[in-house]
């Protein structure tokens, strides 16, 4: 199995039913989910021309998760009946 990261775009309300439509989808993820992850606070981007302080943008990236899948395809199909907030980004994390 491969491990597959996602990131989580746009912000969502933090209601009890919020929350509990996310423990949901975790468990029913199951033992695919390696790392549930946590929330984004605020950040920061560092280039070799200095650093800035990121804003709230429009679709800022606002947490994570690590899964493991067979496949992109595999991944992609985990998020069925998240409870995202604008989107997800997944990226196949590469072994070293």
């Amino acid at each position: 199995m491969k491990k597959f990261v996602f990131l989580y775009q746009g912000f969502g309300e933090s209601t009890p039913d919020a929350m509990q439509a996310w423990g949901a989808w975790f468990a029913r993820v199951g033992e695919q989910m390696v790392d549930s992850g946590n929330p984004f606070g605020a950040g920061r981007q560092v280039t070799p021309d200095g650093a800035s302080d990121l804003s709230d943008e429009a679709d800022p990236i606002t947490g994570y998760s690590i899964v493991t899948a067979a496949d992109l395809d595999a991944a992609q199909k985990l998020l069925d009946g998240c409870p995202m907030g604008t989107g997800v980004r997944i990226y196949e994390a590469m072994p070293m």
